[in-house]
């Protein structure tokens, strides 16, 4: 079975692009959208020889990386938000004494969480308690 060259850019693409799902690093993608185009520019018979298909592979791939990487990034930064906004506003039991700028443990939703108070006070073991903001999975509270 001979594959053509279209068919090996395609196969180089696919593989960048798992490469990709794999990495997670936002590069890989760029060098597969690269040997994709590389791949549909061959087949219509754009690029005859391997020499103009490597350097439209090389230039489509950087120059996409360089133009494309920090608008994309920029974008999927702003999808993920570290900020839990369900758990702002609602009302948990200390359990465990949240000192002076430190962490106690609070019961909320039926688990026990990790708590800091919201105006650095201590709160005892037994008070009920706000959720103002989270702090990856720190609740931070104030006393109600």
């Amino acid at each position: 079975m001979d594959l053509s060259l279209p068919q090996i850019w395609l196969i180089v693409g696919l593989i960048m692009l798992v490469a990709e799902l794999v990495s997670v690093m936002l590069v890989f993608v760029f060098f597969a959208s690269g040997a994709l185009l590389t791949s549909l520019l061959t087949a219509i018979g754009l690029f005859p020889d391997i020499e103009s298909q490597i350097i439209a592979f090389s230039l489509i791939s950087l120059s996409s990386l360089l133009l494309l990487r920090k608008h994309a990034r920029r974008l999927l930064d702003r999808r993920s938000s570290p900020e839990y906004s369900e758990f702002v506003g609602e009302t948990a039991l200390v359990i465990k004494d949240i000192p002076v700028n430190g962490e106690g443990k609070i019961y909320y939703r039926g688990a026990e969480w990790k708590a800091t108070a919201f105006n650095h006070s201590s709160i005892s073991a037994g008070s009920k308690v706000v959720i103002m903001r989270t702090n990856g999975i720190i609740l931070i509270v104030e006393e109600s």
